[in-house]
């Protein structure tokens, strides 16, 4: 089946064509900072995958999806001649509410529901529903399902999912913890269990999705017991935008004094917190490791509390787990860079995760699924490539081979 999964963001558009008998990608699509003067999209297609600039000044998310999809038809390296071509279309969106525990299909029902939990995932969900809004205008015989990063953890129990507020406002308005990243921890946690060589339901882990957004989960028996994001992506870690957790109290107390409207604070907590926030340098991680060294002291503040709480989360984890086999890191931070891993582990050490620093440190490895623990390391050390839109992909196939 060849599937073309989408992954809309605020400001970035994740775009992939796979052929999911092959389990192989056709084409990749990026862009971000959309909606800037700096906006731009790459595409390429296989089997180079050389790298075709297209202009996105000016145009939103959903513009450049279309821009994309014009791409495809047009280019004479492109594997479609016309949409047609397209089997399915797997939508990747990050908070389904309780209305979804799974992949379901794209119908006039479910895209209401959808329109429901925008205010769970409020940099997220709107541009999603918008792709999918275009795709059903442009593609309307070709189904379409919607993958959920919540849905993985919908077998939290109701003492991790819960929060300490009277029960009326989980009643009227379902205020409960969501989590997101569900894609990604479920394909993590199984790779680590091939990793090491063992069933994922004899296993326990904690999983690190470290990105530009960061979540971490406790994966018992192949099911989410807990996880670091809440009621929205915004709980949890310390992210390149987001504050993530913090006293309540300051969002009043902020807003007491400057006067500040409900969303100029969501403003501010969601796209100017964060490593952005502290470091004064910006949201890319790199950036903000180069200013360190430079001798950026915001810089290196920024990086000592990003540290520090991803460590506190996997330590917190580590307590309710009935055993933990395996920590795993993925996403853009924990897959490519050993810094901030070895300083991660550096303060773990003593919780039975000794990190190999050579294995730790080998280049040319980006992109390999390995182990990085010594060898008799109580528990292990993974490190994970993500790759959610080949599990998209394949829950899309499913989905839709089920009719």
């Amino acid at each position: 089946m060849l599937v073309l999964v989408v992954n809309a963001g605020s400001s970035s558009l994740k775009a992939q064509l796979i052929q999911t008998d092959g389990k192989a990608s056709l084409m990749k699509c990026l862009a971000e900072k959309v909606g800037t003067p700096q906006a731009f999209m790459n595409v390429s297609f296989a089997p180079d995958f050389e790298k075709v600039p297209v202009p996105v000044e000016g145009l939103s998310v959903p513009g450049c999806l279309r821009e994309l999809l014009h791409v495809m038809v047009s280019s004479p390296g492109s594997p479609i001649e016309t949409l047609d071509a397209i089997d399915a279309v797997g939508n990747r969106i990050v908070a389904g509410g309780e209305y979804f525990c799974e992949a379901t299909l794209v119908d006039d029902d479910a895209r209401a529901k959808l329109a429901l939990c925008e205010e769970l995932a409020p940099l997220h969900n709107p541009s999603a529903d918008a792709c999918i809004d275009l795709l059903r205008e442009l593609l309307p015989k070709t189904p379409q399902v919607a993958v959920f990063d919540t849905a993985f953890h919908q077998t939290m129990p109701p003492k991790a999912y819960m929060y300490p507020l009277p029960m009326r406002y989980y009643d009227d308005y379902r205020i409960r913890r969501y989590g997101a990243h569900g894609t990604s921890h479920r394909y993590a946690a199984q790779q680590a269990a091939n990793l090491l060589g063992r069933p994922l339901k004899d296993l326990g882990l904690i999983t690190c999705h470290l990105g530009n957004g960061g979540s971490i989960t406790a994966v018992n028996h192949g099911e989410s017991i807990d996880t670091t994001m809440g009621f929205t992506p915004l709980e949890g870690l310390m992210m390149g935008t987001r504050s993530g957790s913090i006293d309540p109290a300051i969002i009043t107390y902020i807003m007491r004094r400057e006067g500040k409207t409900f969303d100029e604070m969501d403003e501010l907590l969601n796209r100017q917190s964060g490593i952005l926030g502290v470091s004064g340098v910006g949201s890319d991680m790199r950036d903000v490791l180069a200013a360190a060294e430079a001798g950026n002291e915001q810089a290196a503040l920024a990086i000592d509390m990003y540290v520090y709480k991803v460590q506190k989360a996997i330590g917190s984890f580590y307590a309710v787990m009935t055993r933990t086999d395996a920590v795993v890191v993925t996403a853009g931070i924990g897959e490519n860079s050993w810094e901030l891993r070895e300083r991660i582990f550096a303060g773990l050490a003593h919780m039975g995760m000794i990190l190999d620093r050579e294995r730790n440190h080998v280049t040319g490895q980006i992109g390999v699924n390995r182990i990085i623990s010594i060898d008799d390391s109580p528990i292990k050390i993974c490190v994970v490539t993500t790759d959610e839109e080949m599990r998209i992909a394949r829950e899309t196939d499913a989905l839709v081979s089920r009719g």
